[in-house]
């Protein structure tokens, strides 16, 4: 391959890079974490449609408040044929007022036709007769019944909506984090590729003059010229994972049409955030903040609270049932029967007890069941959070070290590569060892790229374990039944 050959491979290549900053007149703000993780928050479609979670929670709420609902209700009867011949409107209300399980009712009576016998009850005259009164259970379904139970637990339910969502948001905001850092680092590794393929490139002209004049042998020229077209190739390699990165971000970076927005080079900072050190005396705080903040936690709570509810309904299903009942009714009118005349009260105590009760006895045994099981799953919760904060800090603190060290490795590389480029100027040493000194150097900061990417994925990991993007919670109240 001759020279002349290389030059214009080189022109090629670099003619498909993407242009640099400078040469856009346009002015491009470099993206920020905080850019990305704020279009997460507002535009990220799973994310929404995780939030559509509360509307779900309190349509089942509303429907679950329709025990409380309003019934009012109307019929017409009668006996068109017989001995006595009469029609009845009857016409009434229902409240269920969830006051110690009561429920109000009235209504209005109203019997046309002939003369009815005392022993029939709905037997009304003149202007009819009006009614109220009120139901009561005393023991069973008096404290809490079915009704109830169900609205307080769709309560819980509409709650439990914040635990799903946060938990959501958390993977999403890490998800989103790491992506951010993958293309800054793939753009590092792109510029890092460029760099050394541009040195080998700038060699070429030295090389071709030391050729002609009879300096090096031709065969020097032509590895150095293999060089340039391997290093090309790993800048094309290195393109691609830029934008491979670039479109896996693009899913958590929205334009203002909410359509992907894919981040060129022109958009990478200048350099990574600066790091620092883990603080080993916070860490006793951070599994403290995360056991308040994780939404595993709230959770499990939420759900202990539904699981109680239940205690007390099957609890509750044992008692016998004991109801007392108060109506109230007067007729009204000027021609009404002689046994009507006066205000009516009619009061009565039912009493109904199931001597097996197998199914509460059941029912209550199966709660506590779950109730044990809920309790062992909030004990072990606890434990998995603190060690899972305990393991991210470690990760942490391992990913510090080594981004140290790897700087180190860089320096040393970068120093002996400059040795040993003065050699070679001086003729000391051959092509093949400055090209050996400069892979080394290549190698060390690609090193050093994704170990500080590795140390702001374990950074990413470690804020999503003590949930430090989540606002604090406020303190789990349950609902009222």
């Amino acid at each position: 391959m001759s020279h002349r050959l290389v030059i214009v491979l080189w022109w090629a290549f670099a003619a498909a890079l993407p242009a640099r900053a400078e040469t856009n007149h346009a002015v491009v703000s470099p993206l920020a974490l905080t850019e990305v993780l704020a279009g997460v928050n507002n535009q990220y479609p799973p994310l929404l449609a995780a939030l559509i979670e509360r509307d779900i929670a309190a349509g089942r709420l509303k429907g679950a408040q329709g025990t409380f609902d309003f019934n009012v209700f109307a019929r017409v009867f009668g006996t068109p044929a017989g001995f006595y011949e009469s029609g009845t409107l009857d016409t009434g209300f229902e409240q269920f007022t969830g006051l110690r399980g009561s429920t109000v009712f009235g209504g209005y009576r109203l019997t046309r036709g002939d003369v009815l016998p005392d022993y029939d009850a709905t037997r009304t005259q003149g202007a009819g007769e009006p009614r109220i009164g009120l139901r009561m259970p005393l023991l069973r379904d008096g404290a809490i019944d079915r009704r109830r139970a169900a609205l307080y637990k769709a309560r819980v339910d509409r709650e439990l909506a914040d635990p799903f969502i946060q938990r959501q948001q958390l993977d999403f905001l890490r998800a989103a984090t790491v992506a951010y850092y993958h293309w800054q680092a793939a753009g590092e590794r792109l510029r890092v590729a460029e760099d050394i393929l541009r040195v080998a490139h700038d060699r070429a002209g030295a090389l071709t003059n030391q050729v002609h004049s009879g300096l090096v042998p031709r065969i020097v020229l032509a590895d150095n010229q293999r060089l340039v077209v391997a290093r090309a190739i790993g800048v094309m390699q290195a393109r691609r994972r830029f934008e491979a990165a670039a479109l896996a971000l693009s899913l958590f970076l929205r334009d203002p049409a909410d359509e992907p927005l894919v981040a060129g080079r022109e958009r990478l900072p200048a350099a990574f955030p600066v790091i620092a050190p883990p603080a080993v005396e916070q860490l006793a705080a951070d599994i403290d903040r995360a056991r308040e903040r994780r939404p595993e936690i709230a959770r499990l709570a939420l759900a202990m609270n539904k699981l109680e509810m239940d205690r007390r309904l099957a609890r509750n299903q044992m008692l016998p049932n004991l109801d007392a009942g108060v109506t109230a009714s007067q007729d009204f009118g000027r021609e009404i029967y002689k046994d009507k005349t006066e205000f009516e009260v009619q009061a009565g105590i039912e009493l109904r007890v199931p001597l097996q009760r197998r199914e509460a006895k059941g029912r209550l045994a199966a709660v506590e069941g779950q109730i044990a099981q809920l309790e062992n799953e909030q004990r072990f919760a606890r434990d998995r959070i603190r060690n899972e904060t305990r393991d991210a800090f470690s990760a942490l603190t391992a990913a510090h070290e080594q981004t140290l060290q790897t700087r180190l490795n860089v320096q040393l590389a970068r120093e002996l590569q400059g040795a040993e480029e003065e050699r070679f100027r001086r003729g000391a040493t051959d092509l093949l060892a400055l090209q050996l000194r400069e892979q080394t150097a290549f190698d060390a900061e690609v090193l050093a790229v994704e170990t500080l990417a590795e140390y702001f994925r374990a950074l990413a990991d470690y804020r999503a374990a003590i949930a430090a993007d989540l606002a604090a919670p406020a303190k789990q109240r349950p609902p009222n039944p």
